[in-house]
């Protein structure tokens, strides 16, 4: 590793150079390496990044779903943030997957802390996590029959009388 410390060129040449083709959609939005793969590599990638020891990558800041009912075969997703607290670098990971196949591995092996994460995900996404210790509805109701972060419910009621916004063009 050079002397000016880990550089997002050189955790994406270490894991192009192990997952190939597997790593997509190659972005650095402000800064941030951002790449995107499949669920069948999500769990081979994040253990290179924690075992790695040029990359170091072992914190899971964040871990979360996502949802474009427009993307077709691909309207669910999980994003994942990793760390290196050694050397200060993070980077994204996507992935895709249908919205009628929201199975997932899970992540609880390598990080602690994807176990409340991957709870969250499943209680407002409904993406299952195979392998999950403990995979119930962690902040919304046991008896609740859907998933309020998906888009398929609207933003306000549209029934409220409670509420005049004639300034704001209702």
């Amino acid at each position: 590793m050079a002397e000016q410390g880990l550089t997002n060129q050189h955790v994406l040449d270490n894991i192009t150079a192990k997952f190939g083709e597997s790593i997509f959609n190659v972005e650095e939005p402000y800064g941030l390496l951002t790449v995107t793969t499949t669920r069948d590599q999500i769990i081979p990638l994040l253990t290179h990044l924690y075992n790695d020891a040029d990359l170091k990558m072992n914190f899971l800041t964040t871990m979360c779903g996502i949802h474009y009912p427009d993307n077709k075969e691909q309207e669910l997703g999980v994003i994942y943030h990793v760390h290196s607290l050694v050397h200060n670098v993070r980077l994204r990971i996507k992935i895709f997957f249908p919205i009628d196949n929201p199975i997932v591995p899970t992540a609880t092996n390598l990080y602690a802390a994807a176990n409340w994460m991957e709870r969250e995900t499943f209680d407002f996404y409904g993406i299952q996590f195979e392998g999950h210790p403990n995979l119930i509805r962690i902040l919304n109701v046991e008896d609740m029959t859907y998933h309020p972060m998906r888009k398929h419910y609207p933003l306000e009621d549209g029934t409220r009388e409670d509420k005049v916004d004639t300034f704001f063009g209702r």
